[in-house]
């Protein structure tokens, strides 16, 4: 039977994240034997290829690991997801899918104040994983950042805080035994998108009220600017990463 050109389309782009997926978990030291790894599920095409390949690797016997998810949502934040689209997608994928509602905190009876709400937001969501996690027995959570992620983060380190650092692949936790792991770090955020095109990925059915707005996303409009002088200019950044070779960059191998 003939491939129309869509299914020749998704073969290769698939078969090429798969290998820079199986990439980064080599060279980062991402996955071992006995390794539960909780995935942070957020809806979006990142977190959802994210549990297509992990629950794909899962079935491979070396190494042998387990594989869980979660959906932390937040009451105060107005975007939302299909759940039931979600558990459909973990299960068919292979993968057990926890949902968990959190809520911005208060201090002394008032609501904390919005100054950063992006920060506010992540943090919740970020304790909400680590408290699953932990009652699961996981010591690995996977997060959907890719490679334009940790570009992006450079960048926004370079110009607001005047550091040298990026988002880390593999990132040990001080104060308790997890670590976080991010597998989609050499894939691009464009294959991902085509990716979830052609995969047919449902969309989330409100995104964050902040996504436009946030300072990533004036940074994307940043890098768009300069790939117009320089069209390799994600390369480049990329390249002068690993130049540094900064302790978020651990040592290949």
């Amino acid at each position: 039977m003939q491939l129309s050109p869509e299914q020749i389309a998704l073969r290769r782009l698939e078969a090429r994240i798969t290998k820079r997926f199986h990439k980064a978990c080599a060279e980062y030291g991402l996955l071992r034997d006995g390794d539960h790894v909780l995935i942070g599920v957020s809806g979006g095409k990142d977190s959802l290829a994210l549990v297509e390949l992990l629950g794909r690797r899962a079935r491979v016997h070396v190494p042998s690991f387990r594989v869980s998810a979660v959906h932390v949502r937040v009451r105060e934040r107005d975007y939302q997801t299909d759940t039931s689209y979600l558990e459909q997608f973990c299960a068919e994928a292979g993968v057990k899918l926890y949902i968990v509602d959190t809520e911005i905190g208060t201090v002394d009876g008032q609501k904390r104040a919005a100054d950063n709400p992006c920060f506010l937001c992540s943090w919740y969501r970020r304790k909400a994983m680590f408290d699953l996690a932990q009652q699961l027995g996981c010591n690995k959570i996977a997060l959907g950042h890719h490679r334009d992620d940790l570009e992006e983060t450079f960048l926004m380190n370079l110009i607001f805080q005047g550091a040298v650092a990026t988002i880390p692949p593999r990132l040990q936790m001080d104060k308790m035994p997890l670590e976080m792991i991010r597998p989609l770090c050499l894939v691009s955020e464009s294959d991902l998108a085509e990716y979830a095109a052609l995969r047919g990925y449902r969309k989330q059915e409100k995104l964050c009220p902040f996504e436009h707005v946030s300072s990533r996303a004036k940074v994307k409009g940043l890098l768009r600017q300069l790939e117009s002088l320089n069209p390799e200019v994600r390369d480049t950044l990329w390249a002068a990463m690993e130049n540094v070779k900064a302790d978020y960059l651990p040592h290949k191998g």
